[in-house]
């Protein structure tokens, strides 16, 4: 039997973590050893430790690392799996995927909720549907959890200890895990529409704001002076902010400073919709871009791509209207 040479990409995480004296402490893969020798049944399987890291501490820059190396390897593999600590885990798969446009392997992102030492760890489980996403020849950036695996812009962690840890937000699973094996629904993947490239220049000028009621418009004129180019605004609703008074001319001035601001929904599901309601109109009027259906961290990662790109305004606007990879739905 040929079988599929699946790359694994070691960054640290619960997965591979182990009791410390200050509590779990990640390691590089030697911890993992025994769930490895399994897979190697089934897979010719190369392992290689990017990081050995908390992914708390996982920030942009190590997604920019993260990409590069997926890129330079993806054509001595049939696919590539990465174990990741699931509490920023979204954050970078939907990063990856901005950063990889037309990946053409599987690279699926996994980790678990207990350590794989653990005898009643799920990580064995997710890293078997990982391997057999990685091994399916269906091109993309995924998330693989609790015997789904999704598109990893449309990944959210919505659990923090339950091994049903992520759900894929407006978006149905691309493969499922049944008494027939892994089930897929390609669907609902874009096609690929360009040779795979490494566009990993990122910006870390944006910044995420959480909309509450008595919130002061002054805090767009204070990020505008802390530096940042780009706000994701959790809005209410269908994308409501207080209108009221002074409550449009934060967002005003921070427009007219060249800052892109995003607003998406603070509820999990469904879509921001400023075509609804005045209050979204007014906003539209100002040059504020619908995040639509995105999830926050699809949206915040978006931006953060677009200005590392060197965007202006207009392109983000025109970015924002697009679906690059499964992480909008756009109406035709």
């Amino acid at each position: 039997m040929n079988r599929k040479h699946i790359l694994l990409l070691t960054t640290g995480g619960t997965i591979a973590s182990v009791e410390g004296g200050q509590g779990l402490e990640p390691h590089r893969s030697d911890v993992m050893n025994r769930e490895i020798q399994l897979l190697r049944t089934y897979y010719e399987i190369t392992v290689r430790d990017v990081m050995c890291l908390d992914s708390s501490n996982i920030q942009p820059a190590q997604w920019q690392e993260i990409a590069a190396v997926v890129y330079e390897s993806r054509k001595d593999f049939d696919g590539i799996v990465i174990s990741h600590g699931t509490d920023t885990m979204a954050y970078t798969a939907s990063a990856v995927t901005f950063m990889l446009p037309g990946i053409d392997l599987p690279v699926v992102f996994t980790g678990s909720q207990l350590p794989l030492l653990d005898i009643l760890s799920d990580g064995p489980d997710n890293l078997r549907t990982a391997f057999a996403m990685a091994a399916s020849g269906i091109p993309g950036v995924f998330l693989a959890f609790d015997r789904k695996v999704m598109l990893g812009c449309r990944a959210v962690k919505v659990r923090a200890s339950g091994f049903s840890a992520f759900e894929s937000v407006n978006s149905r699973y691309c493969a499922m895990v049944s008494n027939r094996g892994l089930e897929s629904d390609t669907s609902i993947l874009p096609p690929l529409r360009r040779q795979a490239e490494l566009k990993n220049q990122i910006s870390d000028q944006v910044f995420l704001l959480k909309l509450t009621p008595g919130l002061s418009p002054n805090v767009f004129d204070a990020l505008a002076a802390m530096g940042y180019r780009g706000i994701v605004v959790e809005a209410f609703g269908l994308g409501g902010i207080n209108v009221l008074g002074s409550g449009l001319e934060g967002i005003r001035r921070a427009v007219q400073k060249g800052i892109s601001i995003v607003v998406t929904t603070q509820c999990l599901y469904d879509s921001a919709d400023l075509q609804v309601y005045q209050v979204g109109h007014k906003l539209l009027e100002l040059g504020v871009i619908q995040g639509r259906d995105m999830t926050t961290e699809a949206a915040l990662t978006k931006l953060m791509w677009a200005l590392g790109q060197g965007m202006n305004q207009a392109e983000i606007t025109n970015l924002f209207s697009r679906n690059l990879a499964g992480e909008i739905t756009i109406e035709n």
